[in-house]
């Protein structure tokens, strides 16, 4: 095949997965608009959807709608949110965060996904327990970055719990409660977000390879085409090798 066909291949794909995002994102700001108010400043689940639209520069205009939208008169879309547990090949720990109009209609397709490619669907509880709910902020590293030790000072004077440093970035962890306050103290210092969100992290991770390692990409990729599904969240671990091979 052709290079320049293989580069609209992927990039075709990655406009796609950028898109999704978008659009559960914007059901993500709705729902929290729709649950306590359109004012950021008194809605926290709010405030903290626009700071995830906004780390992977999301229009203003489809944030501005979302909310516009919630604050509507009449009767809008009822969405629940449910999270999902379950196992990947290899018996990997995944959970599954949806926001759905159709309960049964969403369980159906994340059961299915589950066991299209290896793994299964569990109980409510079989897995969260190998995770730790917290608030992350990622923000890259340039040549501007100040050095690790004065990065770590700032965080943890800011109320972060920890910081994980790479070559790459700066990762800040926080409790849910203290997320907000940490992020705008960050944001005041004029720092920038990569990802800002409260999350599940994974408190030890496994790595997948081979077949495994396959399957668990093919189930990622269903998820995130699945316009129910908002987010993922895993304990495995591909190394760049693998990814060069599977891809």
């Amino acid at each position: 095949m052709p290079k320049f066909k293989l580069f609209a291949d992927r990039k075709g794909k990655a406009d796609q997965a950028k898109n999704n995002r978008f659009v559960k994102l914007a059901r993500e700001i709705y729902v929290q608009a729709r649950k306590g108010g359109p004012n950021p400043e008194s809605n926290y689940g709010l405030r903290s959807a626009i700071a995830s639209a906004r780390a992977i520069q999301m229009p203003a205009d489809n944030i501005d709608r979302a909310i516009k939208k919630a604050a509507g008169a009449g009767e809008g879309d009822d969405y629940e949110e449910i999270m999902y547990e379950g196992y990947g090949p290899g018996g990997v720990a995944i959970m599954v965060k949806c926001l759905t109009d159709n309960r049964n209609r969403t369980a159906s397709d994340v059961r299915s996904i589950f066991g299209k490619r290896g793994g299964n669907l569990g109980e409510s509880g079989c897995v969260s327990y190998m995770f730790d709910h917290k608030g992350l902020l990622v923000i890259p590293r340039d040549e501007s970055s100040p050095d690790e030790d004065s990065f770590m000072m700032e965080a943890l004077e800011a109320g972060a719990e920890d910081v994980v440093i790479s070559d790459e970035s700066f990762e800040v962890l926080s409790t849910p409660e203290d997320y907000e306050a940490v992020k705008g103290k960050l944001e005041e210092a004029g720092y920038k977000f990569e990802t800002a969100s409260v999350r599940w992290l994974p408190q030890n991770t496994v790595a997948a390879e081979g077949e495994n390692a396959e399957k668990l990409m093919k189930m990622m990729d269903a998820f995130e085409d699945n316009d129910d599904v908002q987010d993922v969240y895993h304990n495995f671990e591909i190394s760049d090798e693998e990814m060069e091979r599977l891809s």
